[in-house]
């Protein structure tokens, strides 16, 4: 079959020793930004992005690093989960609700073990979806015309609130922003000016690097300040009998892992709908299925496994909307989206022709991070468990550090670190205010596209505004468009987990 050849191709990529050596260190760092309270994978991505530039690494490398961070975090994010209470992001929030009770009775090691082996089947076969779910997906796409593309993006905006929003009316107040960053710069078609204000360093626009590391790491580092969160967590619950999962916990949850990872992977395809939706609705419909004797919340192993099988086959079901169509699934996935437009590289159905051998090294080295998570997850949790010793004082600095040198050793520009931190502000302020920040990436992504698809599209028709409902892919596309837009409002209360307020949005 065409899909394995081209899988080995993506193989031949992957398994150079410079990409492999990315892999384990991307693996190991996002781990330790997972287990680390409210970093979370879109601040670790963000974080590193400026690192795989300074690197100077080409694009399938730059890209090996950044989603094994992407992995990785999801992987770590079960630790504090599991030993602290703490959810390490948003989708290891349902985590909490079992393997804390296994850590009270003395069994943090055997639910670290079972949640490391329930991410790695998740992430594993949401991978060979992604294998078999992407080509076809390009198929369709190919059949684009500006007015579907228009409408693609119009879909984007309206489900990426998510299914489980709380306030829609926040998510668009936060697109908005992003698309109104968009149109800063020269038109490119007429060559006027627009909202530069007279400045010529934004005649070329607002690098979305530097809102993005803006945005998510400095705002970040705003809020710890604020916290005062100086002190390691307490020590309670962070000893380890043994770090292995029996025979008998693995067989009871062997049918949770598989009901879950097959929920997750359906819901990081979904755009908009993100590992934390996946984590839920698993956590929610096994208990429904297996809770006969009333044991889930109180330390049941299957509580376990199903979150962490259900936010780990998203993380991968979210990448397939990202290649095929070049929308993001979900937060991370609009911050990588961003890693390759900076690369020159347009996600979309032309890469799989154009570039196969940076989408199949992707995949290629998807499977191989799995495995590296898995090996390193198992005996050296133990070490990560220690990095959650490290007081976060010593942190910040090292991220702030990070985000400076980065985006100079960029652009060269001081206004470009002026810039980030008039983001980093304007994110803090936004958290504040509970607006999500990740519109605001995908309005600055995607509003050149998107504008150029709407002057293409009525260029075509001359200007006749019905071609951008004109035919019955455009037709479809729409109705999803609105369906997710209204879908937070029918059902959101029933999707919608409990937040804790210490978790990175």
């Amino acid at each position: 079959m065409e899909v394995f050849s081209q899988l080995a191709d993506g193989f031949a990529v992957a398994l150079t020793f410079q990409n492999l050596a990315l892999a384990l260190v991307g693996c190991f760092l996002g781990t330790i930004i997972g287990a680390l309270p409210g970093l979370g994978p879109s601040n670790g991505v963000a974080i590193l992005i400026p690192v795989a530039f300074t690197l100077g690494l080409p694009a399938t490398p730059a890209l090996i690093l950044l989603t094994s961070v992407y992995y990785g975090a999801m992987y770590g994010g079960r630790i504090s989960s599991i030993l602290l209470n703490i959810p390490g992001d948003e989708p290891a929030l349902m985590t909490t609700l079992d393997g804390y009770p296994m850590a009270k009775k003395g069994q943090a090691g055997e639910a670290l073990a079972l949640s490391g082996i329930a991410s790695f089947v998740g992430a594993f076969f949401a991978t060979w979806g992604l294998v078999f779910l992407a080509p076809q997906l390009v198929k369709v796409a190919l059949l684009f015309g500006p007015a579907e593309y228009f409408a693609l993006f119009s879909l984007a905006f309206a489900t990426l609130g998510g299914i489980a929003s709380q306030n829609q009316a926040k998510a668009v107040i936060a697109a908005m922003i992003g698309l109104g960053i968009a149109m800063v710069g020269v038109d490119h078609q007429t060559g006027v000016p627009r909202m530069t204000f007279g400045n010529i360093h934004l005649y070329e626009g607002i690098d979305f690097l530097v809102a993005i590391v803006g945005l998510f790491a400095i705002s970040e580092v705003l809020l710890f300040l604020e916290h005062k969160a100086g002190a390691a967590p307490s020590e309670a619950n962070q000893k380890l009998a043994r770090v292995t999962a029996p025979f008998w916990m693995l067989k009871k949850t062997a049918g949770t892992m598989g009901r879950s990872t097959i929920i997750g992977f359906l819901a990081g395809v979904l755009p908009g709908a993100g590992a934390s939706l996946g984590s839920f609705v698993s956590y929610t419909i096994e208990k429904k299925i297996s809770d006969k004797k009333g044991t889930f919340g109180t330390g049941d192993p299957r509580g376990v496994a199903a979150p962490e099988a259900g936010n780990n086959a998203a993380a991968g079901g979210a990448l397939v909307p990202m290649l095929a169509l070049g929308v993001p699934g979900s937060g991370t996935t609009a911050v990588l989206l961003a890693m390759l437009m900076a690369l020159n590289i347009t996600p979309g159905p032309l890469l799989f022709t154009q570039r196969p051998d940076v989408v199949w090294g992707l995949i290629a080295a998807l499977f191989i991070g799995n495995i590296m998570l898995l090996c390193l997850n198992i005996p050296l949790v133990g070490l990560f468990v220690r990095v959650l010793r490290v007081p976060s004082k010593y942190l910040m600095p090292a991220v702030t550090m990070i985000s400076f040198v980065g985006i100079y050793g960029i652009s060269g520009s001081t206004f470009d670190l002026l810039m980030m931190i008039i983001f980093g502000v304007v994110g803090y302020v936004l958290r504040k205010l509970n607006i999500p920040t990740v519109p605001i990436i995908l309005g600055i992504l995607l509003g050149n596209e998107m504008e150029k698809n709407l002057r293409r599209a009525l260029e075509i028709s001359n200007g006749d505004v019905n071609i951008l409902w004109g035919s019955p892919l455009t037709i479809g596309i729409w109705v999803l468009a609105i369906a997710g837009f209204i879908a937070p409002f029918v059902v959101g209360r029933f999707l919608r987990p409990k937040k804790d307020p210490t978790v990175a949005p």
